[in-house]
């Protein structure tokens, strides 16, 4: 067979089936600026307001182009308008400690790590072919920061996937800004054979350097490269899959072939009920580090409990998002919020592993959160409350019931439903 179609036959393998939690990691030279414009969840807002207003920071170098944003003013007035790669040159992870963070990221219960390795801006995080200085190792940090990562990430005892921009780059592929969805993922996105050789070679020395297990690509791929040729796409998942068996792919490769749907903050929700799904999302609204983000838009670590037991119960599993610092420290908030995941997952995350959709029908009263959770020994209940009361009062299956929860509970408590 000579089409995407060879692979429909793929089982999902076991790791993944168990694994609940994963961590993505965004970080880039728009982590020195690292500013954005705070203002709510990708898919709530009108997208013309959205690229103006973009509350992703690792969106930088293409905010401050548009003209009369926000972002632009604020370039100007604090870096004078300076080129986008004069932030390459001024970042220095003096504080980066790829063990330390793989530490807090196992003990929050994720069982693989994601880092970026090439956002839109077109910097890759390793020496990747083709990009002449302009890499991490070359400028910057001058480190392999893709190497450091998925080293601490496997002595951790997680597995490792690499997120690649294959459908965006504002350095080799500049089409201008972008303003809309339209733009995205269409008009100004590169298709041409150059494009897909250039980042098919970045994701082909990726593979043969750092071995992932996820290949994570975001936006699309380049319409030239979506065949079985020698050096196409095709070839490139028949590859991948010999030497990983139990490797993945997701579903950002344009019209190809995926082993599981991606969904973001509010966006993709419909994909949700078409298969096996990973939502991610940031503990704040954007993914890269973002100073004019606070406790007041950023989840605590119940509340990101409580999300993981939401997409655990209707069939999923959540991909977390860290955005460190340009120093390479995981800023304070982040990193609280996933020392109080931890103090949950000691305490319940156990039962996740094995847990997936019950057929219940739950509902809470007031501030009441539950969830229903089925297992091999049978369903479960997730039972919190979102404004830090004792008693839950809940439905199950036509049945009021009250539920009392400790005082000092690091989040949803897990309870029989009989």
């Amino acid at each position: 067979m000579s089409d995407f179609s060879l692979f429909e036959s793929r089982q999902l393998p076991e790791w993944f089936r168990r694994s609940k939690l994963g961590i993505f990691i965004h970080w880039g030279a728009y982590s020195v600026p690292a500013w954005a414009e705070p203002i709510g969840p990708l898919g709530a807002f009108d997208p013309e307001h959205w690229f103006r207003h973009n509350p992703y920071a690792e969106w930088y170098a293409n905010t401050i182009r548009i003209e009369g944003s926000p972002a632009q003013e604020h370039h100007r007035r604090v870096w004078g308008g300076a080129p986008y790669d004069e932030l390459l040159d001024a970042w220095d992870p003096v504080d980066f400690d790829p063990d330390d963070w793989c530490a807090l990221f196992a003990a929050a219960g994720a069982s693989h790590v994601v880092p970026t390795t090439k956002h839109h801006d077109g910097i890759p995080l390793w020496d990747a072919p083709g990009t002449d200085t302009r890499n991490t190792v070359q400028r910057g940090p001058r480190r392999d920061l893709v190497g450091d990562i998925t080293r601490a990430t496997r002595a951790a005892g997680m597995r490792v996937g690499l997120y690649y921009s294959g459908g965006l780059d504002w350095h080799v592929a500049d089409m201008g800004p972008l303003e809309t969805d339209e733009q995205v993922h269409d008009s100004r996105r590169p298709k041409d054979a150059a494009y897909h050789e250039y980042a098919m070679a970045h994701v082909r020395d990726l593979m043969d350097r750092y071995d992932p297990d996820v290949l994570w690509n975001d936006i699309n791929w380049p319409d030239a490269g979506k065949n079985f040729e020698p050096n196409g796409l095709g070839r490139l998942f028949t590859d991948f899959y010999a030497a990983h068996p139990d490797g993945l792919v997701n579903d950002r490769w344009g019209d190809t072939h995926r082993d599981y749907f991606t969904t973001e903050y509010e966006q993709g929700r419909d994909l949700e009920n078409r298969g096996t799904f990973e939502h991610c999302r940031g503990i704040g609204y954007s993914f890269g580090y973002n100073t004019e983000e606070d406790e007041s838009v950023s989840m605590s670590g119940p509340e990101v409990a409580r999300l993981l037991v939401d997409v655990v119960s209707r069939g999923g599993r959540l991909l977390l998002n860290v955005g460190p610092t340009g120093s390479g420290s995981i800023p304070d908030i982040q990193r609280r919020t996933l020392t109080d995941l931890a103090a949950w997952q000691d305490e319940f995350g156990n039962v996740l592993a094995d847990a997936g959709r019950s057929r219940l029908e739950v509902s809470g009263e007031g501030a009441a959160f539950v969830k229903a959770l089925a297992t091999a020994e049978g369903d479960l209940l997730a039972v919190d409350t979102t404004d830090g009361s004792d008693q839950a009062v809940i439905e199950v299956d036509g049945t009021r019931r009250t539920v009392s929860l400790p005082a000092d509970r690091p989040g949803p408590v897990i309870i029989d439903a009989r």
